[in-house]
């Protein structure tokens, strides 16, 4: 059975950090494009980054020097290390896999979503 689960959300202050991890099963992540998403209240599921099977990585202007996709082929787990957090960055999370080769930035050309973690940005 095919399965993505996120984890690693929380509450956090302006300018820390949080590690979030996207585990796994049914499949191997290494032969796919992961890539993270984010939903906030009332917005569109926006693109993070993503990270292709062959270790390229593409960002949102938005979080370029700040965010930083990983996989670990051995746990069969994608990471996404964000530092100096904005409030702006509230919202909902997700994992998700494309099938494809190249990296896309466009929703649709998913196949596969996890569950979403949320991540709170907040003094």
């Amino acid at each position: 059975q095919v399965q993505l689960v996120e984890s690693g959300g929380g509450l956090v202050q302006p300018g820390g950090s949080l590690r979030l991890s996207c585990a796994a099963s049914g499949f191997t992540l290494d032969y796919y494009v992961t890539g993270w998403f984010r939903q906030a209240p009332g917005k569109e599921r926006e693109f993070v980054t993503a990270v292709s099977w062959s270790g390229s990585t593409d960002y949102a202007d938005s979080v370029k020097g700040r965010f930083t996709i990983s996989r670990d082929n051995a746990k069969n787990t994608v990471y996404l290390q964000m530092n100096s957090l904005k409030p702006e960055d509230t919202a909902v999370y997700y994992c998700a896999v494309d099938y494809s080769t190249a990296i896309s930035k466009e929703r649709h050309e998913y196949n596969y979503w996890g569950q979403g973690t949320q991540v709170t940005v907040s003094s």
